[in-house]
């Protein structure tokens, strides 16, 4: 099986330097090519420029310019090449398929922070002082930059990117051949029941708490993008307080992201551990969040009708706070990884089900926290009624497939 693994770099300062000298040649490499592609398509001739043909220029370009784009990989900034070609990949297919295309974008510096390394051993090498305790990668044009390497990697290294987040810089490594570390069956299954005042509900009646790390870190982030907001949005060079409010803003932002995934993973964990199947809802978070049409006012031509906008607002910031998705995301991954089976089910109506008689009805959630059934009288908490349900599909679900 194939799985990543982050770790912290600790480069010296000239290092830290450098790094940022590769992110910024390596961005001006992408938006270069988005040029030659912008300009080729508005020539009279029309004439599309694919990834082969700007990758058989990069040997002109890195003989052109020596101090900058000869510097680095070669193999990295095909790479950069490929993500270009990528972009417009998607776009043709959005375009295609009637979907918004979003045509591929100017990179600013501040937001081209991932350069991959292909293949370990060109460009790159991880664990390049093997006779040291500590862990370094070699990255070409840079040196050996120290790793802190929190855990043992496994399998066969493949690729190697190194991202910038805020002030951090860290290496990911995509390893293959990773074995996998089953569990021993512990004959448990369980469904459960995603929500915003529980994080989740399990078919066992247990209750894992939100713990709403946006909201906890609200005041303090509203305060440090109020004082960003009084700089000038469009500017040649940011003055140095300019650059610090910023940082102060993307740290916030870094915290609260550490802090909910390392929650994510540790409630995956346990889940994995004590269960052999764990059947989930099926959830389109995107569509979930989605902001609501406007209604006009046929009365009065120009206005609109209230739409509930800001109770959705409300709703959605709590949802992808919550952070479903790469929640289920992780879990799928652990489970995979330790043997178990995770079912994701049809999610129409399971808290609107009665899991005793099954009768299906709008009024038979009474409140958000409430069940009671109209046409039985049985009574229960919500969420654990909806984990039942999602638990008694997966079981037709997979009688079905065997």
């Amino acid at each position: 099986m194939i799985r990543a693994y982050k770790f912290l770099l600790r480069p010296t300062a000239r290092q830290t330097a450098a790094l940022g000298e590769m992110l910024r040649d390596h961005c001006s490499l992408y938006n270069g090519a988005l040029q030659e592609r912008r300009d080729a398509y508005r020539h009279a001739s029309k004439r599309s420029i694919k990834y082969g043909d700007q990758s058989a220029q990069l040997k002109e370009i890195r003989a052109f310019d020596p101090e900058r784009q000869g510097r680095w990989s070669f193999s990295s900034q095909q790479a950069t090449l490929r993500r270009l070609d990528k972009a417009f990949q998607a776009f043709f297919r959005r375009a295609k398929a009637g979907q918004t295309p979003g045509y591929p974008r100017f990179k600013g510096v501040g937001h081209f922070d991932t350069v991959t390394f292909p293949k370990d051993g060109d460009g790159c090498r991880w664990d390049s002082t093997p006779h040291d305790r500590r862990t370094r990668v070699r990255l070409q044009g840079i040196g050996h930059v120290r790793v802190h390497q929190h855990r043992p990697v496994q399998g066969r290294v493949k690729t190697i990117s190194v991202k910038r987040e805020g002030n951090r810089w860290y290496a990911v490594l995509a390893c293959d051949d990773v074995p996998s570390e089953e569990l021993p069956p512990t004959g448990a299954v369980v469904g459960i029941d995603m929500g915003v005042a529980h994080f989740l509900t399990t078919s066992d009646g247990e209750h894992v708490a939100n713990p709403r790390f946006l909201e906890a870190a609200a005041d303090e982030l509203a305060e440090a993008q109020r004082h960003l907001a009084t700089f000038p949005k469009r500017t040649r060079q940011r003055t140095k307080a300019h650059r610090a409010a910023a940082r102060k803003v993307a740290k916030l932002h870094g915290k609260i992201r550490r802090q909910r995934a390392d929650f994510h993973h540790k409630t995956a964990r346990a889940l994995i551990t004590d269960h052999d199947v764990i059947a989930h809802e099926r959830l389109n978070t995107a569509g979930m969040t989605k902001s609501p049409a406007p209604k006009a006012d046929p009365e009065m031509p120009g206005s609109f009708l209230p739409n509930g906008a800001a109770a959705k607002a409300g709703l959605n910031r709590s949802i992808l706070d919550a952070g479903w998705a790469q929640f289920l995301g992780i879990l799928a991954n652990k489970a995979e990884s330790a043997g178990r089976l995770v079912v994701p089910v049809d999610a129409r109506n399971t808290s609107r089900t009665c899991p005793e008689c099954g009768h299906v009805a709008k009024e038979n959630r009474v409140t958000q926290a409430r069940f009671q059934c109209t046409a039985c009288g049985f009574a229960a908490n919500a969420d654990y009624v909806g984990a039942t349900n999602v638990l008694n599909r997966a079981g037709l679900a997979l009688c079905a497939a065997a």
